[in-house]
């Protein structure tokens, strides 16, 4: 606990069941199923990828009105958030000396999704310079001497941005977010309002896959009892990945598989081309909803057949009718396969990331070296020249210099989160 300016102060929290009751729901987008309960608390009940995990609640004369969620990762392995060109440079570093490649991090907001401050209303500087000072206290405490802000939007991040800059923080655009907007009718309303080459494309895909025998996509609301099929096909998009900052395991499937807001997308064999049972999960796509959103989450494939029956588009295709069923507005993928999503109509989300140092020095190298490497790795993922992309548009555009981020799946494989 941290005594504010005049009303504010800052608690840290160690859970999220520490929560004063019903405050998570009375905050977190009612839209973004990334933000339901259940996810934080499956995460938090897993072992994908952080040591532990915080959430710093900022009262005003006592009252709750704001929440930021921590990542505490105390042995990141920088590889594993770079792209594939600055991996290979790195990998004689890695053979020798691979203690050097890990990095005590403490990630502000949202682990698998679009970072948030979670906020009655936007913070002003006094509370804003609160909850920095004690996210960076804790992350001394905790010897975690890189601190990052994680994808977050212009307009989510511009409450902070005095108070971060004023705490040395630079920016770095992170790999922009996809969301299709849900206005068509019918799924054939859908791809007739495609533009011409991508309309034959997916249609091209959708005979592919239909002309594949003993195929077929369900829909699943009780998938407990396949979660041990899902990890190895799960595994096999992680192995082809670029960045694996997160890897969700067991628990965290069984987990949501338990929550009344997710569905399967499961695509089965039933003929046995693969040779082997006679009914054979060969690809999964992980759907959440909540309010009038819904997000297609982690994927799973067999790359046996996946390229044969183009198993990634028919079960994004699956999704997006799924979504159009619940009568959602939109629906989110995730920050991959650039190339396939924007095809399918969705629009990119820029995001950004808001990041420093415990100390000068590190800090003052990380400035210099970073943005050029993660400029590198965006637009690898993209298919676009490195060079930086705009800067964020916020109530006073005065920057810091920008930087950039990656990831890329069709090949499904790239950046799977």
């Amino acid at each position: 606990m941290r005594p504010g300016d005049g009303p504010y102060r800052v608690d840290v929290l160690r859970g999220i069941a520490e929560l004063p009751p019903g405050l998570w729901e009375r905050l977190a987008p009612a839209d973004d199923p990334m933000w339901s309960r259940e996810v934080f608390a499956a995460l938090e009940g897993s072992r994908v990828g952080p040591a532990g995990y915080a959430y710093l609640l900022l009262r005003r004369a006592g009252e709750p009105v704001a929440v930021l969620p921590l990542c505490l990762f105390p042995d990141l392995q920088v590889d594993r958030i770079l792209g594939p060109r600055e991996r290979r440079l790195l990998a004689p570093l890695r053979r020798r000396a691979p203690r050097l490649l890990r990095v005590p991090m403490l990630l502000c907001g949202n682990l698998l999704g679009q970072g948030r401050l979670l906020a009655v209303q936007p913070p002003d500087d006094r509370a804003g310079r609160l909850l920095v000072a004690t996210a960076l206290d804790l992350a001394r405490r905790e010897g975690l001497g890189t601190v990052v802000l994680k994808d977050f939007t212009g307009p989510d991040l511009a409450p902070l941005r005095t108070p971060l800059k004023e705490a040395g923080f630079f920016l770095a655009p992170a790999l922009p977010d996809t969301e299709l907007a849900l206005s068509a009718d019918s799924f054939a309303h859908y791809l007739a309002a495609l533009p011409a080459k991508p309309r034959r494309n997916a249609r091209a895909k959708i005979r592919r896959f239909e002309a594949q025998p003993g195929l077929g996509i369900e829909e699943l609301t009780e998938f407990d009892h396949l979660v041990p099929q899902l990890l190895p096909l799960y595994r096999q998009v992680m192995d082809r990945a670029d960045q694996t900052l997160d890897v969700l395991d067991h628990a965290f499937l069984a987990a949501v598989a338990a929550d009344p807001g997710s569905r399967l997308l499961a695509c089965f064999d039933e003929g046995g081309q693969q040779g082997g049972e006679q009914r054979e999960l060969v690809g999964f796509l992980l759907c959440l909803f909540a309010g009038n959103g819904a997000t297609g989450a982690r994927i799973g494939l067999d790359y046996r057949l996946a390229h044969r029956a183009a198993l990634y588009h028919n079960l994004h295709y699956a999704a997006v009718r799924l979504a159009m069923a619940a009568g959602c507005g939109h629906i989110r993928f995730a920050q991959t396969a650039y190339l396939p999503k924007t095809e399918m109509g969705c629009a990119l989300v820029e995001q950004w990331h808001a990041m420093t140092h415990l100390r000068p020095l590190p800090r003052a190298v990380l400035r210099r070296l970073l943005p050029p490497a993660l400029a590198a790795a965006r637009a690898g993922a993209l298919g676009l020249p490195a060079r930086p992309p705009d800067r964020p548009r916020v109530a006073r555009p005065h920057p810091d210099p920008p930087a950039t981020t990656s990831r890329s799946e069709e090949r499904p494989s790239r950046a799977a989160r």
